[in-house]
């Protein structure tokens, strides 16, 4: 009986091992996504420890401030109904807004460090000159009889009366006026300053003039009570971000010489959506704030968190030129050693994380790269043992960590260089392995 011929032992050719390659490829990408969730974990624990040193030091000197009025109060009596239905006397109270305003604003900043942490701290010395028109009553459907004019008051919100430094000097109808902590009303402002004021003169302007010494933090908004509000500012910081909902008028920044930045705004009642005056607590005019922000330029927390975004398309483009190279040289590359080269690249991001807290963004970014793309190539080197397949595993390194700098820097066309980048990428990869005969190639053991 013919004995049967033993099987024959095929080769390990790329038809049936490819599969099996890529998807321990997948699988490793998928494992390397892993400590990514963490990376940004621990940008936003930063960027958290960032914030509680600001809201601790300017707990201390004094939050962001907004300035709202002067605002004319005036009681009246009036009927409530109650829970139980029964009528109940009450107070109300009307408002008046100023014809024109003009605020002379100077912001010096003050910063401060703690640590490596800047908080752009400033000290502002205002001036708010104008003038109120008679009250206008008729249209407001009030008895004259109701109204107490006794009891009529002016106020100014400043949201963070810590930040007051000095006492208010402020005069209304050419008499002095002793500004005393709160409001009257809490319709339209919750924290500020208030006096009593004499409105027994009629048809005639009151002007008005209050000098205030205000320390802040970060920022600083008015709010455009006036017919015609016109605030003008002068600050030596650099590096001013207008907010709000208004942009200046005009303005100049200065980096040489004299360095700083002047602006100036100017808002009429038309621009706004509540009238000059009003009762009760029926407008809110916190949206229609404006004012400037003392931007610190550099925000690496933000920058850091736009990185890890890269993280996959890394991770996925080096896996790919290791395996190109792993094709056109005929050897295995170990799953271990890509884990290891995948490692390596999110070591990347807690490099830039801790080097840009204490030197400059850009040259920690440098740092960070080169030193990656080093410890790689010479990884490939070693693994690969040919020059030419390394010096291009370090090209694709060199072009990805450029083309992420580049996409840091321009906002608003990311969306178009992503596209245009990853389709260039796309070409690269199509171009160097269209002659690769990919049913004949067989790996061979390293030596």
């Amino acid at each position: 009986m013919e004995q049967p011929k033993p099987f024959k032992k095929l080769p390990i050719t790329m038809n049936n091992s490819v599969s099996f390659k890529i998807v321990t490829i997948v699988i490793l990408i998928l494992i390397l996504l892993i400590p990514t969730p963490m990376i940004k974990s621990l940008i936003r624990e930063r960027e958290g420890r960032k914030k509680a040193v600001i809201n601790e030091i300017s707990s201390k000197w004094g939050h962001e401030q907004t300035i709202t009025g002067p605002i004319i109060s005036i009681p009246y009596r009036t009927n409530q109904i109650d829970s139980r239905g029964r009528k109940i006397a009450a107070t109300s109270f009307i408002h008046i807004l100023p014809d024109d305003i003009v605020i002379a604003s100077d912001i010096s900043p003050v910063p401060r460090h703690r640590g490596i942490y800047e908080v752009a701290l400033y000290n502002a010395k205002l001036e708010l000159t104008g003038n109120f028109s008679c009250p206008q009553i008729k249209g407001i459907n009030i008895p004259p009889e109701n109204i107490l004019w006794s009891g009529a008051s002016i106020s100014i919100g400043i949201t963070d009366m810590r930040g007051i430094k000095d006492q208010i000097m402020a005069t209304f109808n050419d008499h002095s006026l002793s500004m005393s902590p709160g409001i009257e009303s809490n319709d339209i402002i919750c924290s500020g300053i208030s006096s009593k004021i004499s409105l027994d003169e009629m048809n005639k302007k009151y002007p008005f003039k209050f000098i205030i010494n205000l320390n802040g933090c970060h920022k600083i908004d008015f709010i455009p009570v006036g017919k015609t509000t016109t605030v003008k500012m002068k600050s030596t910081w650099t590096n001013p971000s207008f907010c709000g909902a208004y942009m200046p008028l005009k303005y100049t920044i200065r980096e040489k010489e004299e360095k700083g930045f002047n602006a100036e705004w100017k808002i009429l009642h038309l621009n706004r959506d509540y009238p000059q005056t009003w009762t009760g607590g029926r407008y809110r005019l916190q949206k229609s704030a404006f004012g400037v922000n003392l931007y610190i330029p550099v925000d690496i927390y933000q920058k850091s968190m736009r990185t890890t975004k890269y993280a996959l398309l890394f991770i996925v483009l080096t896996f790919t030129a290791f395996f190109i190279s792993e094709v056109m040289n005929k050897l295995r590359v170990h799953p271990i050693q890509y884990l290891l080269i995948g490692l390596a690249i999110i070591v990347f991001y807690s490099l830039l994380i801790s080097l840009s807290e204490h030197i400059n963004f850009n040259i920690a970014y440098a740092v960070s790269s080169i030193s990656i793309i080093l410890l790689i190539t010479g990884y490939a080197k070693s693994i690969l043992k040919n020059t030419k397949l390394s010096a291009m595993v370090c090209s694709v390194l060199i072009a990805l960590y450029s083309y992420m700098y580049i996409l840091l820097q321009l906002k608003d066309y990311t969306l178009s260089m992503g596209s245009i980048g990853l389709f260039v990428m796309l070409s690269i990869v199509m171009y160097m392995t269209r002659k690769i005969d990919w049913y004949a190639i067989k790996f061979e053991k390293k030596d």
